[in-house]
């Protein structure tokens, strides 16, 4: 962008002009008609951090997709089929990035093909199945920018023309002789952004020797056209110096240093000037009219062969007959990604019969429609030992074309447990649904007196429910059901210290799950509400629970408070579905389970600090935190001794890890009751 900006101030035009990868965004936006000082504005709004996640914020994303990303890491998505499991093709399908191409080329104001552009274009990416070097001199212009940023294993490769592309700069990241076949060009200007190669004391990690291996491979194309340079030829080489290739953020550092890199060869480039009237008319034919948003005369949504069109409009709220909205136009796409069916979800604007067609193209997930997921759970309390679970799912989706799917899961650890579900939208838009499911599930509880270990009770569950209910699009879900369950509580060792149970229950239940927090983990804005009523009438028996959590951002603090309730609504909770505390930010002071009794009201109330971002590509923060915590609780079936008013403080550090979030914390309390905690993984 800095070199384009000199170059504009000496009036030097040119015949035409070739990119790889960053090059390829700059050379496109650029050859589109969008001058180097919008480029440089319209980079300078993009959130570099968010670009690098696909996924639309939390709060956009379907409620099922959000509860999948709650049980298990996103990450660990592998598609199942007859010839064994598949990786996605890359960490990113490139959701929003292509949409930013989008945006920078002007297509929400109809489609640019790279043949009928002005300004001559050639785009360079890579075919990772053969090596070849691929031109694109022709086709969609934001997808070609897209296949030649294609950083292979981080982004997913382009399909196009028979090819699979990737970065282009593995074959040709300084393209010299692309210009001089495409217009014949007498003088090229050639800008060289390669990153150098790492000192050997730098290269250790697994990501730095990668890391190097394509610096290699660049390096040695880059050297390959140098040798193509004539005289004649200008050769710009900014001094990037600690700016690497994924310093995205840094881009209008890297501008400035282009731009002087193109003034310390100021005289040669002012020999390549033009009048200034010749200058404004080459540039005039260039140039991107700022014209008024197209009319939609239609809008087509791409056929799948899974599932209905109709899930997709359900999210598009540009109307036919009025101006596209290009961010609303956007947002709704991100919403549809947000279902988590897809990898990408792309529009254009075409001329069709005298009408503006806009065209919707979701492409579902090729590796799916299967898939298998999985999770890891870790709590040490240094006092008391640990809790640890790890989780695996296999998932069935797109049994039928309203969305009907079927999930088996199994859970081993501290908690055992098995589960079947099958998930049935009663229409296309999925706005009711039947689920039945079936779940098993055990775990030793211990049984505590005076903070000492008394006995241990192997608790189980075993669980059948019918339930319908209701998506209210992005808040949640309400849900009516039947539900028949078998409990059991034995004790395994130690003292009786609590009467062993086992009953069948019967009854009905129904639930409220709503969801507007903007983060999976440590969100910093919004609220969330848990609600369930089951009751019986055959045991006399009936259990609330209720859980509303909130966030709010004050500056780089970010205040956050739990209400919660667990209790019987009539008669008395057995021991196997008994209201608990104890636990990391569950009144920390005391082990998880610690405090088991028939009724428990709970609030937190903390505040914590940002510390900075996580690096780029994983969306979060560090952060250092304060809670303090209060509950009080009814007829207890452990720790009787003492009643009233509990309480609890923890100061805890967390951040973000591929593994999910991470806890360093201490809790204590007021009657010297204390734990210090390490939690790793998915809650």
């Amino acid at each position: 962008m800095g070199v384009l900006e000199v170059l504009q101030q000496l009036r030097v035009p040119v015949d035409c002009v070739a990119g790889t990868s960053m090059g390829a965004l700059v050379a496109g936006a650029w050859a589109s008609g969008l001058s180097p000082e919008r480029m440089r504005a319209e980079l300078a709004q993009v959130d570099w951090k968010d670009l690098f996640q696909d996924d639309p914020e939390y709060t956009d994303m379907a409620y099922r997709n959000k509860r999948l990303s709650q049980n298990y890491l996103p990450g660990s998505e592998l598609g199942v089929s007859a010839n064994g499991t598949q990786a996605p093709p890359g960490v990113l399908g490139g959701q929003k990035i292509k949409l930013l191409f989008n945006r920078l080329v002007g297509a929400d104001r109809g489609e640019q093909e790279i043949e009928n552009l002005p300004l001559p274009l050639s785009i360079i990416a890579t075919d990772i199945g053969d090596g070849a070097r691929v031109v694109l001199r022709e086709g969609s212009l934001s997808q070609a920018m897209r296949a030649s940023m294609s950083v292979p294993g981080l982004m997913a490769p382009v399909r196009y023309a028979g090819h699979k592309l990737v970065d282009g700069g593995l074959v040709d990241n300084l393209p010299v002789q692309e210009v001089r076949e495409r217009c014949g060009a007498e003088v090229v200007i050639a800008v060289n952004v390669g990153s150098p190669l790492l000192p050997p004391d730098q290269v250790g990690s697994l990501l730095s020797v990668s890391a190097q291996m394509v610096n290699i491979l660049t390096e040695q194309n880059v050297t390959r056209s140098r040798a193509l340079l004539h005289d004649a030829d200008v050769y710009i080489r900014p001094a990037l110096g600690d700016i690497t290739s994924g310093n995205f953020d840094r881009n209008a550092d890297a501008a400035e240093r282009g731009r002087e890199a193109a003034l310390a060869v100021r005289e040669r480039l002012q020999s390549l000037a033009v009048s200034r009237a010749a200058y404004n008319a080459w540039w005039g034919q260039i140039a991107r009219a700022d014209l008024p948003a197209p009319q939609v005369d239609a809008i087509d949504i791409a056929a799948m062969p899974r599932l209905d069109t109709r899930l997709v409009a359900r999210d598009i709220s540009q109307p036919v007959g009025a101006a596209l909205d290009t961010p609303a136009l956007q947002r709704d796409l991100l919403r549809v990604y947000g279902e988590g069916y897809f990898q990408t979800v792309d529009y254009s604007l075409v001329r069709e019969h005298e009408r503006n067609v806009l065209r919707v193209t979701p492409l579902e997930k090729p590796w799916g429609p299967d898939y298998l997921r999985f999770a890891v759970n870790l709590e040490t309390s240094f006092d008391q030992g640990a809790n640890y679970s790890l989780r695996a799912a296999y998932q069935r989706t797109a049994l039928n074309r309203l969305g009907g799917e079927m999930t088996a899961s199994v859970q081993m650890g501290s908690k055992n447990g098995l589960a079947l579900g099958f998930y049935q939208p009663l229409n296309a838009v999925q706005r009711w649904f039947v689920e039945p499911q079936v779940e098993y599930e055990n775990h030793s509880a211990p049984v505590y007196q005076n903070n000492h270990r008394m006995a241990e009770y192997k608790v189980s569950n075993a669980r059948i429910s019918l339930a319908a209910g209701a998506n209210l699009e992005r808040m949640g879900q309400l849900r009516l059901g039947l539900e028949s369950f078998h409990g059991s509580a034995h004790q395994e060792t130690g003292t009786q210290a609590v009467v062993e149970q086992s009953q069948q229950v019967n009854g009905w239940f129904a639930s409220a799950d709503l969801d507007r927090l903007n983060r999976l983990y440590m969100p910093t804005a919004g609220w969330a509400l848990q609600s369930r009523y089951f009751s019986s009438a055959q045991r006399a028996y009936s259990k609330i629970e209720i859980n509303l959590n909130g966030a709010l951002p004050l500056g780089r603090y970010v205040w956050s408070g739990k209400l919660s309730y667990s209790g019987a609504g009539q008669g008395v909770l057995p021991l196997f579905d008994a209201a608990s505390l104890g636990g990391f930010l569950n009144m920390s002071a005391y082990a998880r389970g610690q405090l088991l009794g028939d009724k428990v009201s709970y609030g937190r109330l903390g505040v914590s600090r940002v510390l900075g971002q996580l690096p780029l590509g994983v969306r979060g923060d560090m952060r250092v935190g304060l809670a303090l915590e209060r509950a009080r609780m009814g007829t207890r079936f452990t720790e009787q001794q003492g009643f009233g008013l509990l309480d609890s403080a923890t100061i805890y550090l967390g951040g973000e890890t591929p593994l999910g979030p991470v806890y360093v914390g201490y809790g204590f309390s007021s009657n010297r009751q204390s734990n210090a905690y390490l939690f790793l993984g998915v809650p």
